[in-house]
Formats: C-alpha cells, sequence, structure tokens
C-alpha cells in the first residue's frame, strides 16, 4: 500500500509541475480552503476537477488519493490507507480524494474522516453524489463547486485572447475561433488538437457511459443503453418523452427508459429541461428537452444529415446557464405558449419569472425576426416578463416591438 501511495504522490508532484488555465468559479479559493466543510468538486470526466483541485492546493501542505487506481482499490484497507498517508504526507493540512466514487462505501469513510476533523478536497464525476450519497450522509457538510469543460471565455482565454474586447468589427481570428468553440466545444485536453477531437471524444464518450453507467449499475443490456445514448445526442435541443423513447428504440418498458435517461445524467452527459408550468403535475407530464454537456459530442458522436449551427447555438447557450449555477429543477426551463409558439430558456427567480432568452443563430432575415420575436412576446404576455433576450451568433441590436424591448446579444458578449 506504501508503494502504491508513494507512487501517487510522484503523480501528484508531476502534476503540479505544469502551467494551467486559471478556470473561472463563484468561489474564492483561500475562503473554501479555511472551512473545514468537504469541498466536493464535480463534472464530466476529463473536464479540469482534478486539475481544479490541485491548483486550490497548489503551495499547500495536502495528501493524495487517487480512486482511479484498480492497485488502490484492489488492496483498499483504510486504516492501513490512513497510516500510510501520515508517513507519506507527515503533518498534511488537506486531503485530496480524486474521483473518490469509485470506492465502494466512500460516502460513510468521509463522513468519518470529517468527524475526526480531516479537512478535504474530493472530486467526483457522478451527479448521484449529490442527489442520494452525498445529500444523506453528509446533509450540511459539503460545498459544491461544479466544472464543467471550458466555457467560451475560457476556451479564448487559452487561445490569448479575452471575450471583453471582442467586437463586430474584429478580424477573423476570433470569430473563427468562436465558431470552432460552438462546433467542437471546449473539452480541455483537445482545445490544441483539434484533429484529434472526434477520436478522443468518441473515446471518451464510450469511456463515461461504460465506466459511470453500465459499470456502476450493472446494465445488462448494453446494447439498449448505447443505442439511447447515441438517440439522445443525435436529437440533442429537442423535447422527447419517455414513453415516445420507448417506442422508438423498442423497449420494454418506459420504467426501463426512464431509469435509463436518468443513469445517463447522472455522469454528466446528458441534461433533461422541464417545460415551465405552474402546476408541477402538468410540468412533469410534458416532453423535456435533452442537451449535451459539450458541442463536441455531437460531432463525434451523433448521427445527422445535416449541420444544424441553430442546435448547437442552443446547447452552448443551455451550458452556459448551467455553468452559472441554473438548476433544471427550480430555475431555468422552457416553455410553450397556448398557441405553441416556443420560447427556448425561461429564467425563474424565486417566484416569478424573471428572463426569457430566445436563441437564433442568424437574424438576418425578416421572415426569421418575426417569427423569433412574434414567438419570445407572446411567451412573455402569458409568463408575464417584460425582461427578454435573442442570442445570436453575431448579431447584436435592440428590437422594439409592442410594448417591450428586447435586447439581441452576440454569444461573445453572452
Amino acid at each position: 500500500m506504501k508503494n502504491i501511495i508513494l507512487n501517487q504522490r510522484k503523480e501528484r508532484d508531476e502534476l503540479l509541475s505544469h502551467s494551467y488555465l486559471t478556470r473561472h468559479t463563484a468561489f474564492d479559493t483561500e475562503a473554501l480552503l479555511s472551512s473545514q466543510l468537504i469541498k466536493l468538486i464535480t463534472g464530466p470526466r476529463r473536464a479540469g476537477k482534478s486539475t481544479q483541485a490541485l491548483q486550490m492546493l497548489k503551495g499547500k501542505n495536502f495528501a493524495y488519493l487517487n480512486f482511479d487506481s484498480q492497485p488502490l482499490l484492489d488492496k483498499w484497507n483504510s486504516d492501513v490507507v490512513m497510516r500510510m498517508l501520515d508517513d507519506v504526507y507527515p503533518g498534511y493540512d488537506y486531503l485530496l480524494l480524486d474521483e473518490v466514487q469509485n470506492l465502494d462505501a466512500w460516502d460513510l469513510w468521509v463522513s468519518e474522516l470529517y468527524r475526526r476533523g480531516v479537512n478535504m478536497v474530493i472530486t467526483g464525476s457522478n451527479a448521484k453524489m449529490l442527489s442520494s450519497e452525498m445529500a444523506t450522509v453528509l446533509t450540511g457538510r459539503y460545498l459544491q463547486v461544479e466544472m464543467l469543460p471550458f466555457s467560451l471565455r475560457e476556451f479564448l482565454e487559452w487561445n490569448k485572447l479575452d471575450i471583453q474586447d471582442i467586437s463586430a468589427d474584429d478580424g477573423t481570428e476570433a470569430w473563427a475561433l468562436i465558431d470552432d468553440y460552438m462546433r467542437n466545444g471546449g473539452y480541455p485536453e483537445v482545445v490544441n488538437t483539434r484533429p484529434l477531437l472526434r477520436t478522443y471524444l468518441d473515446t471518451l464518450f464510450d469511456s463515461v457511459v461504460w465506466k459511470d453507467v453500465v459499470k456502476r449499475h450493472n446494465i445488462r443490456n448494453t446494447t439498449e443503453l448505447n443505442n439511447m445514448a447515441m438517440y439522445l445526442v443525435s436529437n440533442f435541443c429537442n423535447p422527447i418523452s419517455a414513453n415516445e423513447l420507448t417506442i422508438n428504440l423498442g423497449f420494454s418498458s418506459a420504467n426501463t427508459t426512464r431509469r435509463y435517461m436518468d443513469y445517463l445524467h447522472e455522469p454528466y452527459l446528458f441534461y433533461y429541461l422541464s417545460r415551465y408550468n405552474n402546476k408541477l403535475k402538468l410540468m412533469q407530464k410534458a416532453p423535456r428537452k435533452v442537451y449535451v454537456v459539450d458541442n463536441g459530442f455531437v460531432q463525434a458522436k451523433a448521427f445527422s444529415l445535416s449541420e444544424n449551427l441553430g442546435l448547437l447555438l442552443e446547447n452552448q447557450v443551455f451550458i452556459e446557464l448551467i455553468r452559472r449555477g441554473y438548476n433544471t429543477e427550480k430555475t431555468v426551463f422552457y416553455y410553450r405558449s397556448r398557441n405553441d409558439k416556443e420560447v427556448d430558456f425561461v429564467l425563474r427567480e424565486e417566484n416569478h419569472v424573471k428572463t426569457l432568452i430566445q436563441v437564433c443563430y442568424d437574424l438576418s432575415h425578416e421572415k426569421t425576426v418575426k417569427r423569433e420575436v412574434g414567438s419570445l412576446i407572446e411567451c412573455a404576455g402569458e409568463l408575464h416578463c417584460d425582461h427578454l433576450i435573442i442570442v445570436t451568433a453575431k448579431e447584436a441590436r435592440i428590437i422594439q416591438k409592442d410594448k417591450y424591448t428586447i435586447q439581441v446579444i452576440p454569444i461573445s458578449k453572452f
């Protein structure tokens, strides 16, 4: 066991020797580390959780355990591990547990460490850590920091550009990068190696399905699960229902379909957006729209006969809203009016609708403007909301219609 921990220390030190992009989060690092609450960094695999944790702890005296290590899991003995950590990292102030969800009954062990006063930073690639295990055993004892792939702002910073300095008059480089991000996403490991993107993300997608869904939930019919994952990524930004999916995929029951959908959300592959309604029961019955955690997965996996830039932009806006802390259970929805007009995003604050957002790649045609503005205004009237936004690829202007003022904002400014 000591050799395993010593080898992991070498791995830790090697990772610490590299330089990384500073990520943007809502938390102050020093304030986080000074708290005795568990710091839980969650998000999809390979999105930068471990790097963020290492950056937080750089210069601190911290111990490190990586649970993506089969030898560590095979030889696991908590008492022996704690003794060896004291030997390898004498007097450590913090303990970093990387991908801890791979350890059986990890939550009980972490709870014990917390009671003993160990100051912990934990990373994990599974949303269920919050929904059941963390919430049940560690209620009120942790702070969550969610890490997603690079935002557009971070992607441009990686390429030495400040998003605040970009204007419609800029040359092609900035806009080429903005377009590249929309099409290919922001997974950190391929921002500099775009020719490898499809192969890398194809493999990563399959790995997440296998490691975080099939193995975790002991799925026997892997073909059904893979078929669903491919269907969802190929129908991103579209409304779906469990009954519809059951029929289209030839599954035996809608309960199986719902279970698989939940499983594919747990490792942050897919999100499901509810249709806004003041009556909870009606909202739960309506189809939900499906979104993918990163546009790169659409390029790598989706079966499509044509490229739909509007849907890619919509997916990008949705993930940006999630990155800002909006919650698909409470604060962000889509809406369809009584006349079947749709608005892409309803942002809710406390008990009222705060903002409506429509996404349209290109507003250069009057017919398009009439359609998008008409839908937005009709939904605004029904929802009693006057803060209206249309997000576009490049265009910026103000549209006055009836009693409403609509801000048209390019994605770089959104």
